[in-house]
């Protein structure tokens, strides 16, 4: 297999005794995500005999198997030949994928933290909002709450380090920024990340059939709205359209 993988990936490594991740590589690329994505899909299309469950994180890919039905060597000599059956990393990305609109106020009490990150990213807060605003992301993982994504890459002026210390709490709907990602929390919690903007996105919703707002491979926009708009919005905004 030939590939824009480092030396040393893909690679398989034991979860437990009935785990293995297929590892892309140690740190976040556009075409790590791809490789995960695109694996993790074409398994769930042609599932090797044994395998019960595939899920993807940043870079890598989950496979859970039944020890009972097949052996771990069965198991790694299937994965193995999957991965050398396509360049993974140059792989097309999953179908079914969506493009996103999800309205956000910057700046102010809905993101108090956006001065601070534009000073980190050498922005005034005005380009700050431009970039943020107009930046096309993709879902690279769901993970840490339910239906909460991580959405990159960012332009590399975004590439700003986590804060030393805790905000104690942002609201459900915050958007975030660090390290050329943002992530959109579908809870309240405390975070290293910076607070620079407000969304009404519902990211989890337990009483639909696709509990999960956003889906890994996704395609996601955040444009920016006044804080009058966003105060007397009636429902979240969010658009959904499908990618061709």
């Amino acid at each position: 297999m030939t590939g824009q993988g480092a030396q040393g990936f893909p690679r398989l490594d034991a979860v437990g005794l009935d785990g293995v991740l297929v590892r892309f590589a140690d740190d976040l690329s556009e075409a790590a995500n791809r490789a995960a994505l695109a694996f993790s899909a074409a398994l769930e299309r042609d599932t090797p005999d044994g395998v019960e469950e595939c899920s993807t994180s940043l870079v890598s890919a989950y496979v859970r198997f039944d020890p009972l039905a097949v052996g771990v060597d069965q198991i790694h000599a299937a994965l193995s030949q999957r991965l050398a059956e396509h360049d993974w990393y140059a792989a097309d990305l999953p179908s079914g994928r969506r493009r996103v609109s999800i309205p956000t106020v910057y700046g102010g009490r809905h993101g108090p933290q956006l001065a601070e990150a534009a000073q980190a990213a050498g922005l005034s807060e005005q380009e700050a909002i431009a970039s943020l605003s107009q930046a096309e992301v993709r879902v690279t993982t769901i993970g840490f709450a339910p239906g909460q994504p991580y959405l990159g890459t960012l332009p590399e002026v975004w590439d700003i380090p986590r804060q030393t210390g805790l905000t104690p709490q942002v609201p459900v709907g915050a958007l975030v920024v660090a390290i050329r990602q943002l992530v959109l929390f579908s809870v309240t919690t405390p975070t290293g990340w910076r607070h620079v903007g407000q969304t009404h996105a519902r990211l989890f919703r337990p009483d639909h059939d696709q509990p999960f707002l956003l889906r890994a491979g996704d395609v996601v926009r955040f444009p920016a709205i006044s804080a009058e708009a966003f105060d007397t919005m009636k429902d979240d905004g969010v658009t959904v359209e499908a990618l061709t």
